[in-house]
């Protein structure tokens, strides 16, 4: 059997990785005021520069039933069945309509990740490590569905306009946080966003702490792979987080830049490590 792993635009992973995987992807829509585009063909740097020169925020929008048709079709073509794993329905009615979708098939699998951006990459890699061990989609779809309690997903955020722009953080903490110069740590539980540890100091410190306080949280991690994903940051801090993940013992460390869904809704300077945490 030949079987396709799928996702959306929010998995953020680099090209490179979406071809070593064959890994299928269908993409949301960016809306930068009456302009659309597809995400993955708008980079967040454009997005940010959007923003600070307008102050609009960019919309998102989710794949509807129609585009999800189209994508299965098209995979169905060349594959047997198709395993799909969707941004959290907590944060997008994407996973309901793939969902609606696959009923009209019997070899479309879905998974709601409740989880974003490189959370669900972890995933989605797992699913394809599956699928090169010869197992049936169906054993795929439900060993990945498993593993979706356990994977860590948080970012550090230098600034939180762009949360409370878009409804995802109330008055009151974006009003503090910046009263208090305070950059938070934004966690994915139960498949919502919602606010960890929180951190004063130059972000190069902010990150420092961050990394360690994951680690030391998230303690039990399947070091086959982990990720640093994010929207903008120098260098140094970058491979700051790597050398976090390093010495945490990690075989594959890849780095990925956010795409326009995930920069949407956080903005610039935003950083996390992502890692499946059910190891030991």
């Amino acid at each position: 059997m030949k079987i396709a792993i799928s996702t959306e635009s929010t998995v953020d992973l680099t090209k490179e990785l979406i071809e070593k995987y064959s890994i299928k992807v269908v993409p949301f829509q960016i809306y930068l005021g009456d302009e659309s585009k597809l995400d993955g063909e708008i980079t967040c740097d454009e997005i940010i520069e959007f923003v600070n020169k307008t102050k609009i925020l960019p919309k998102t929008g989710a794949v509807n039933e129609y585009q999800y048709e189209e994508h299965f079709n098209e995979i169905l073509k060349s594959y047997d069945a198709i395993v799909h794993f969707s941004l959290s329905s907590e944060l997008s009615s994407a996973y309901s309509n793939a969902l609606k979708t696959a009923k009209n098939y019997k070899n479309v699998y879905v998974i709601d990740t409740r989880t974003l951006s490189t959370g669900i990459a972890l995933l989605a890699l797992y699913g394809c490590d599956l699928v090169s061990q010869s197992l049936d989609a169906k054993e795929v779809y439900e060993k990945c569905l498993k593993r979706v309690p356990y994977v860590q997903a948080s970012f550090e955020l230098n600034r939180l306009d762009y949360l409370y722009k878009g409804g995802r953080c109330s008055s009151l903490t974006y009003f503090g946080a910046n009263l208090l110069k305070i950059r938070p740590q934004i966690i994915v539980k139960d498949g919502k966003m919602v606010s960890g540890k929180k951190y004063r100091g130059s972000y190069e410190h902010v990150v420092k702490n961050y990394c360690q306080d994951t680690l030391t949280e998230f303690h039990t991690p399947d070091r086959t792979r982990a990720f640093v994903t994010y929207t903008t940051a120098d260098q140094q801090i970058v491979d700051t987080a790597i050398g976090f993940l390093k010495n945490a013992g990690f075989n594959e460390i890849y780095v990925t830049r956010a795409g326009g869904t995930i920069t949407s809704h956080c903005g610039e300077n935003c950083l996390g490590i992502l890692y499946l945490n059910d190891g030991e």
